[in-house]
């Protein structure tokens, strides 16, 4: 039943556009099937210093990652990227024991935890991150996340 209904999906998208009908047919249909790209991200470190590292990210759209973020520091920092989180689709956030699922705005990493969210960017431009507490960004705890087009 699912591959009749690609095969009359794919010949309406050739009636509209025969571009698109190609560019669907390369483009995965199963986001969750594709290999993850894992990316480690420390907010913060056992010095406290008030960075993210790395602090500039580039994501291609229409491929899954997995950013593993980690909090050594012994205070609570902030992921903090609305537009970002609105240009990707969110697989999940695991934390502890705890998986998550749907619509992300911001990360909270309480002093020494750790969180990993799996996701794949739909939407291209380039995005602010900063901690969201109250003078960490000013003290360095910001970056900037792109997403390009996919290639």
């Amino acid at each position: 039943m699912k591959t009749l209904i690609a095969i009359i999906l794919g010949i309406l998208c050739f009636v509209i556009s025969p571009d698109l009908a190609i560019a669907s047919a390369d483009f995965p249909t199963d986001f969750t099937k594709q290999p993850v790209i894992a990316i480690k991200v420390s907010l913060s470190n056992e010095a406290n210093e008030l960075k993210f590292t790395p602090n500039k990210f580039t994501f291609e759209s229409g491929k899954r990652y997995k950013l593993m973020l980690s909090n050594s520091s012994g205070m609570k920092h902030y992921f903090t990227s609305k537009d970002f989180a609105d240009a990707v689709w969110t697989q999940n956030v695991v934390a502890g024991n705890v998986e998550i699922k749907g619509s992300i705005r911001e990360l909270e990493l309480r002093p020494n935890t750790t969180a990993e969210w799996t996701f794949v960017p739909v939407k291209s431009g380039t995005y602010e991150l900063h901690c969201a507490i109250a003078g960490h960004t000013e003290a360095g705890m910001r970056g900037n996340i792109t997403i390009q087009p996919s290639a």
